[in-house]
């Protein structure tokens, strides 16, 4: 099978933005405690953090991650967190059915993200809590000094302000799972009202609007026009939140739901822009896909756990060969929407559908790790718009769907362009030809493959590098024409040099 590529660096999506290479922690199972804390743990530092797992954060180059959630934070009193370990309180934690010690709290986010070399993308409770203990969380973060607020995070340990300026206005309002569950008219007169205040306490930070909590909600589109209507000129981000899972054992439609996922990002920008038309305004609302991931694997083992324990091993998918493509084609597909989508949060980080898996003894990668971190660090500069001509496939309810998922990314400063592309076929490879008359003089450098002989694949303890990258032979120059050869169900990404 053969595919064309067509890049020009005139023609461009827009700059990519850092933080669309985002993840989440959040009190939910193993993220936290036994994941990125673990302060009896010998492979922690003296604060509790796991060193082992700030070193693979720092490898992908995390550059924000949401906290505390996730359907954890609509319960969430950040005060409880806050001061005196010994002094804080145990609570019910109801969103999902344990117990939170809050041994750790904001202030340890705060200074684990340092630690990671990443920046905080807090949420605020305005599912059981309202407008003031959105602006006072603010106060007590960022305020500098000589209020009550600003004076006991100082009284605490904290001298300096956090200065988190990013600032989620709730989760998943719209879903009955949720505390405080509101209709869009009232979470869009709570949210414009919080983002107020909030940003009368520090005019720097910026919020993040609830979108709908996926594209099969019955009220999706509806509820962010109607979100927008209430909120729009104090908001800058509206959120998406969109999970995928291989139930029916069906690899070629679960790879299709790239195509789902383009047109979910498309139909939101839609909506936006509509009620930015309706208003007259000058404003541009962009996209944060705060939550995103593969999700099901799991699902059966968590309806057996105890209810009220603490940290148990919950959410804890083990990702194979095949959620490592469609991983890699979400990836694509939001840099073919870079102009619009500024941030996302691969959710989540460390054990909880996450790309790093803990246990006493170690951490390890897990098969979406490749994709992540590879785009993370090569998918800076400018998106391309990438014209790619493949054959297609049709799969149940999808239609043309292309067989090759790919863009280009374009480093003018280290004058560098990056190719990613997933081959979706599953038993033939597709050689890819790619003409380079807008780059002259760009060669070949370097053509990372991710493919296993078995989609069901995974990365263990035992077996860590099961599945892993390597690096592909072959790629060459024919008459200013890039020849590369894209293997059978799998992840690529090529890299070419000036000079």
């Amino acid at each position: 099978m053969k595919a064309e590529i067509t890049v020009n660096g005139k023609f461009q999506v827009g700059e990519v933005d850092k933080h669309i290479y985002g993840s989440f922690i959040e009190h939910l199972g193993r993220a936290v405690y036994g994941g990125i804390y673990q302060p009896d743990s010998p492979l922690s530092d003296e604060q509790g953090f796991r060193k082992d797992v700030l070193e693979l954060i720092r490898e992908i180059d995390v550059p924000i991650v949401r906290y505390p959630g996730g359907n954890f934070v609509s319960g969430y009193k950040w005060e409880d967190s806050v001061g005196p370990k010994e002094e804080r309180p145990k609570r019910t934690e109801l969103a999902w059915g344990v117990i939170e010690d809050n041994s750790f709290g904001l202030n340890e986010f705060a200074d684990w993200a340092k630690k990671a070399d990443t920046e905080v993308m807090m949420a605020v409770n305005l599912g059981t809590r309202g407008i003031m203990e959105a602006k006072e969380v603010v106060e007590y973060c960022n305020h500098p000094s000589g209020t009550a607020l600003s004076d006991l995070r100082r009284e605490h340990g904290y001298e300096k302000p956090h200065e988190i300026k990013t600032w989620c206005l709730g989760n998943e309002m719209d879903g009955p799972w949720q505390m405080g569950r509101k209709t869009a008219y009232e979470y869009g007169r709570i949210a414009n009202e919080a983002a107020k205040m909030m940003k009368w306490v520090d005019p720097e930070i910026k919020t993040v609007a609830c979108g709908s909590s996926s594209l099969m909600m019955p009220t999706f589109g509806a509820w962010e026009a109607e979100v927008l209507e209430q909120c729009y000129e104090n908001v800058d981000y509206m959120s998406l939140h969109q999970y995928y899972g291989n139930r029916d054992d069906n690899t070629a439609r679960f790879l299709a739901n790239s195509q789902a996922f383009d047109e979910f990002i498309s139909s939101v920008i839609a909506i936006c822009d509509y009620v930015k038309a309706k208003k007259k305004s000058d404003k541009t609302i962009y996209l944060s896909m705060d939550e995103w991931n593969v999700w099901y694997h799991s699902n059966e083992q968590d309806q057996k756990l105890p209810r009220w324990c603490r940290a148990p091993h919950q959410l804890e998918d083990i990702y194979n060969m095949e959620d490592a493509l469609l991983v890699g084609s979400m990836l694509i597909t939001m840099l073919r929407h870079c102009d619009r989508v500024k941030m996302a949060c691969l959710a989540q980080l460390v054990n909880v559908i996450a790309p790093i898996m803990t246990s006493d003894t170690g951490a390890w990668r897990q098969t979406i790790f490749y994709p992540y971190m590879y785009t993370s660090r090569y998918g800076r500069g400018k998106a391309l718009q990438t014209i790619v001509q493949v054959p297609s496939y049709d799969e149940a309810e999808f239609k043309n769907v292309p067989y090759l998922d790919s863009v280009a990314v374009w480093n003018e400063e280290k004058e560098e362009l990056v190719l990613f592309a997933v081959n979706k076929n599953l038993n033939e490879s597709i050689e890819l030809s790619c003409d380079l008359y807008a780059f002259p003089g760009y060669v070949p450098a370097e053509h990372i493959v991710l493919t296993h002989e078995d989609l069901k694949a995974v990365n263990t303890e035992e077996k860590p590098d099961e599945v892993k990258p390597v690096q592909a032979d072959g790629d060459r120059l024919e008459n200013g024409v890039l020849k590369a050869d894209c293997p059978a169900k799998s992840w690529n990404m090529i890299v070419l040099k000036k000079g």
